[in-house]
């Protein structure tokens, strides 16, 4: 399918508010967005964001600001920022435990599903990281099953290991969310 099939779907994508990673947030909005889907990008602050090639994106929302609720899937960026800006952000945990719970699609590329792992929702589940041992170790202490793949779908969890990814990861969340 094509076109608007998505187009009353509704995603938050996060990105970190320095040093995200540009392609795990252009390429898949590019996606969503030819789907139809309307995107609300959150980061920790409204002020502009700005990814590690030069990208620059304005928050919507700020995640403590974020409504759950709203959306048919959470989405996180990955890049270096994630780790400084994402990793311990206890309101992006809940957002996204909220979200698991509520069954709706919760997606993270590159070192983000570390942020996966910490909210609690990796847990007896495959995922994949960026290949990193400090990224593995965190999703193993969450329960999950690492395993070295480009994407991996489990249920209405998407993870992706980096950049070669990312337009993978936007078709794979596409598909998962239709499935909803």
């Amino acid at each position: 399918m094509t076109g608007l099939d998505l187009a009353d779907k509704k995603i938050l994508m996060i990105v970190a508010q320095k040093n995200f990673r540009d392609e795990e947030f252009f390429e898949p909005r590019d996606i969503f967005e030819d789907a139809g889907v309307d995107i609300t990008v959150a980061s920790n602050s409204m002020e502009e964001a700005f990814g590690t090639l030069g990208g620059k994106v304005t928050p919507d929302v700020s995640i403590d600001n974020a409504n759950i609720a709203e959306f048919d899937a959470v989405v996180i960026a990955g890049g270096g920022g994630s780790k400084e800006f994402l990793w311990s952000n206890k309101k992006l945990h809940k957002l996204v435990k909220d979200a698991f719970e509520h069954e709706k699609v919760v997606a993270a590329i590159c070192v983000s599903p570390v942020v996966l792992a910490r909210a609690g929702v990796l847990e007896d589940r495959r995922a994949t990281v960026f290949k990193d041992s400090a990224c593995i170790k965190e999703l193993e202490k969450g329960g999950a099953s690492y395993e070295d793949e480009d994407v991996i779908v489990a249920d209405n969890v998407v993870t992706a290991c980096g950049p070669k990814a990312a337009e993978e990861f936007g078709e794979a969340v596409l598909e998962t969310l239709r499935k909803l």
